[in-house]
């Protein structure tokens, strides 16, 4: 089951510029551990839903994950050997949009080493730079 919203008031969106710093989710709130973004990107609910997986199976289900960004943008690419008419492509997923210093995910409940494993293969999961950071640093 792919992240994306129940239900939205337009179907498609446009795709918005990126830059600045995040404003909110910039800090720890709920776990000890973070993955902090560094960069500004799109994060696809599929990389959200590796990641996730990649620190379960490394923490093997000890402490708690949040997710702390969710995918309500929608983004539409047109068939391959389509001619540019006939308006906006199909929606094809949904995407997260995260800031430098946007939280992605937090973990509690686990050693510090644990936790940095974990959030380093979920890293590479995903699609922008992120750094490991503790409620203790921020």
């Amino acid at each position: 089951m792919a992240l994306q919203p129940k239900k939205r008031k337009y179907r498609k969106e446009f795709r918005g510029k990126m830059g600045g710093v995040a404003s909110a989710s910039n800090s720890i709130d709920f776990g000890e551990y973070g993955l902090k973004a560094m960069e500004n990107g799109w994060i696809e609910a599929r990389q959200i839903e590796a990641a996730r997986r990649a620190i379960t199976g490394h923490i093997k289900r000890k402490g708690k994950v949040w997710i702390r960004v969710f995918p309500h943008k929608p983004y539409t690419q047109k068939a391959t050997n389509s001619k540019m008419i006939g308006g906006k492509g199909d929606i094809v997923g949904y995407v997260a949009v995260v800031q430098p210093g946007t939280v992605i995910f937090e973990i509690g409940g686990v050693s510090k080493e644990n936790a940095t494993e974990a959030l380093r293969l979920a890293a590479h999961k995903l699609s922008v730079k992120t750094r490991f950071a503790s409620k203790k640093d921020i």
